[in-house]
C-alpha cells in the first residue's frame, strides 16, 4: 500500500514540475489558449488570416535535438474541438501511451466553405450556400499551414489529421486525392453524403491497385442517419478490397455516442489501435 501511495506521489510531483517548466514556455508567447501557443498566418490560398492553437509535449525545447510526429485537428478553436483534444493528447504523452506529440488545432471561419468541395446537389447548395472551397483549404493546409508548423517547431515529418462530419469529409478527400499530404488519417463520422455521394462512389476505382497509399486509417461512427453508415461502409470496404497491404484499416462503430459526443471517444480508441499497449508480463 506504502508503494503505491509513494509512487502516486512522484508522478503527481514529476506532473506538476513539468507543468511549470511548461507554464514558463509559454509565457514568453505573445497569445495564449488552455494548453497552447496562438499562432497567425496570413493566407495567401483562402485570402484571410487563419489561426493555429499550438499544443507542444512535456519537456519540449526550440533548441533540443528532440523531434515530435504532429496531429492536425480540423475544427480546432478554442470554444471547438481543441482544448478537450489538447488535454487528451497530454494525458496520452504523459503515461507514454502515444509518442510525445505536437497538436495543432486550425480554427475555423467558415468550416462548410474549407471542407467542401463544389457540389452540384440543389439540396447541398441551399443548405450551405458556402460550400465549395476544399481545394484552397487543401492547398492552404499543403503550402502554408504544414510548412510553417514543419519550420517554427521540432517536428520529425510524421503527420495525422483528425476530421469529424465535414471535417471528416474533406480528411477523406484528402485521402484519395493527396494520399501523402498525411501519414495517418482519424475519419469520425465523415458526411460522404455530400454531392450525392461522389467521393464514395468513385472509391472501390481509386483504391484497387493502389500501391502507392500507406500509413494507418481509423474510421468510426456513433449512432447516425443510416446513410452515414451506407457511406461510410463504401469508402471502408474500397479500403479493404484494395489489395494495399502496406495500409492498417481500423473501423469501429461506437454506438453509445452520437454525432455530437463521438469525437472524443473515437480519438482515444484510434491510438488505442495506432500505439497497442504493451501487456507486462506476470511479476514484472
Amino acid at each position: 500500500m506504502k508503494k503505491i501511495v509513494l509512487l502516486s506521489l512522484i508522478v503527481l510531483f514529476s506532473s506538476t514540475i513539468q507543468a511549470q517548466s511548461k507554464l514558463t514556455q509559454y509565457a514568453n508567447a505573445q497569445e495564449t489558449v488552455p494548453f497552447g501557443i496562438v499562432e497567425r498566418i496570413q493566407s495567401e490560398s483562402i485570402g484571410e488570416e487563419r489561426i493555429l492553437n499550438v499544443c507542444l509535449p512535456f519537456g519540449y525545447h526550440p533548441d533540443s535535438a528532440a523531434t515530435y510526429p504532429v496531429i492536425y485537428l480540423l475544427d480546432g478553436s478554442a470554444h471547438e474541438d481543441y482544448p478537450h483534444v489538447a488535454g487528451l493528447i497530454q494525458f496520452l504523452n504523459m503515461y507514454e501511451l502515444i509518442p510525445n506529440t505536437i497538436l495543432v488545432g486550425i480554427e475555423n471561419v467558415d468550416r462548410y466553405r474549407d471542407f467542401s468541395f463544389p457540389s452540384d446537389d440543389t439540396l447541398d447548395l441551399e443548405s450551405l450556400p458556402t460550400s465549395g472551397g476544399g481545394e484552397q483549404f487543401i492547398r492552404f493546409l499543403e503550402t502554408e499551414c504544414k510548412p510553417f508548423i514543419e519550420k517554427k517547431y521540432n517536428t520529425n515529418g510524421h503527420s495525422t489529421i483528425v476530421g469529424q462530419s465535414m471535417g471528416g469529409l474533406i480528411a477523406t478527400e484528402i485521402l484519395i486525392k493527396n494520399e501523402q499530404l498525411f501519414d495517418d488519417y482519424i475519419i469520425i463520422s465523415p458526411s460522404l453524403w455530400w454531392n450525392q455521394q461522389e467521393l464514395v462512389n468513385g472509391a472501390r476505382e481509386h483504391f484497387r491497385g493502389n500501391t502507392t497509399l500507406e500509413g494507418k486509417i481509423f474510421i468510426s461512427l456513433g449512432q447516425e442517419h443510416p446513410v452515414m453508415h451506407d457511406v461510410a461502409n463504401m469508402l471502408i470496404d474500397a479500403i479493404r478490397n484494395s489489395g494495399n497491404t502496406e495500409v492498417e484499416l481500423y473501423y469501429e462503430p461506437i454506438r453509445t455516442e452520437d454525432h455530437a459526443t463521438i469525437l472524443h471517444k473515437a480519438i482515444y480508441r484510434a491510438f488505442e489501435f495506432f500505439y497497442p499497449k504493451k501487456v507486462e508480463e506476470e511479476g514484472d
